[in-house]
């Protein structure tokens, strides 16, 4: 046989076998890809005792941070105030200046981004500033100064061991307990490339814990960056989105996918590991009739997001099925390229 045959069947025989990675133009999924643009370590988190900042890649050197005052969400933010600020990226630093003019919630131009639905949004000042050496400068109109370092925050959950009793679902090493997705075997991660993948077994009533990254997307916008969603049996979904930065609402990363928002947004920037932890009681039924919601208890990066709160019915991309019955958790791959670890549940 010809050589170049031989190793074009041998290529197509790996791939049906142990699948293939797909190709997402514009995405990163690897912080230390070489590729990655020079945005990347510009955004994210910045803190001092008194605020917290959070700075989001709009793509071509350009971006928007968002300055909360008492905190990060979920870490000090008083749940108000927030100034807007437009960024440039000026040789080896990022100059800071008010964000002005008419802008639209997550619009695709830089100059017109908000981060806020309401612009400019409650306790909204004109500070200005630069970012350098992963700290933050700003000064206010009086020319008071607020210094901000870099942070990485971590869920308190990240990495957590299954307890006793527990059902391990992905641990790096198989995919056994899976219907689709792709293990990679240097990452020993689990890969959606942008299909769903879903649990062989059905669940019921349970504690779930999951770990995801999110791809870098800064050009994208809204849907476009990286959605994916953690579905409860297959009928209710927490979106998984890029978020960084923004409100929180229901389509958001944590939202109950159309119903409800997130308590706060407690997305961290794209390329970090996050977690969901979850408590679920499925709906009840009676001969084929739905007799009782469904209910959740969801935290984000270990930050509350939602409280036994009462899901009302079945979200968008659901099964078919009634409420009610047993089904598997499934990992929506939505056309995007979603990494996972350290999944295991608690059946109660």
């Amino acid at each position: 046989m010809n050589p170049l045959n031989y190793l074009l069947l041998y290529f197509l025989f790996h791939t049906l076998i142990f699948g293939a990675p797909k190709s997402f133009p514009g995405t990163y999924t690897n912080s230390n890809d070489s590729k990655i643009p020079v945005d990347f370590k510009f955004q994210g988190e910045y803190r001092n005792k008194d605020y917290g900042a959070q700075v989001i890649s709009l793509d071509q050197e350009s971006f928007q941070g968002v300055l909360y005052a008492g905190g990060l969400p979920g870490q000090g933010w008083d749940g108000k105030s927030r100034s807007l600020l437009h960024g440039q990226l000026n040789n080896n630093s990022v100059v800071l200046k008010p964000a002005t003019g008419k802008r639209k919630y997550i619009a695709g131009p830089a100059g017109e981004f908000s981060a806020t639905q309401k612009f400019p949004p409650v306790g909204h000042k004109p500070y200005s500033g630069s970012i350098a050496e992963n700290v933050l400068t700003l000064k206010d109109k009086k020319g008071k100064s607020i210094v901000l370092q870099k942070v990485n925050r971590a869920s308190p959950s990240l990495g957590k061991k299954p307890p006793s009793g527990s059902l391990v679902l992905f641990d790096g090493t198989n995919i056994k307990e899976w219907q689709g997705g792709r293990l990679d075997n240097k990452s020993k991660f689990l890969n959606t490339d942008g299909s769903d993948i879903r649990t062989k077994r059905m669940f019921d009533n349970y504690h779930l814990h999951l770990e995801f990254m999110l791809p870098f997307r800064p050009a994208a916008r809204g849907q476009g960056r990286g959605n994916s969603g953690l579905y409860q049996v297959d009928m209710y979904e927490n979106q998984i989105l890029d978020s960084f930065g923004l409100e929180g609402k229901n389509n958001e990363c944590g939202g109950i996918y159309s119903i409800k928002s997130s308590m706060v947004n407690a997305c961290f920037p794209p390329l970090t590991w996050q977690t969901y932890d979850v408590e679920f009681t499925n709906a009840k039924s009676n001969n084929g009739k739905k007799t009782g919601n469904a209910r959740i208890t969801a935290k984000l990066n270990g930050i509350l997001i939602h409280d036994n709160f009462e899901i009302p019915g079945k979200t968008g991309g659901a099964r078919p099925d009634q409420e009610g019955t047993p089904g598997p958790i499934k990992l929506q791959g939505h056309g995007n390229p979603l990494q996972f670890k350290n999944i295991w549940i608690i059946q109660k």
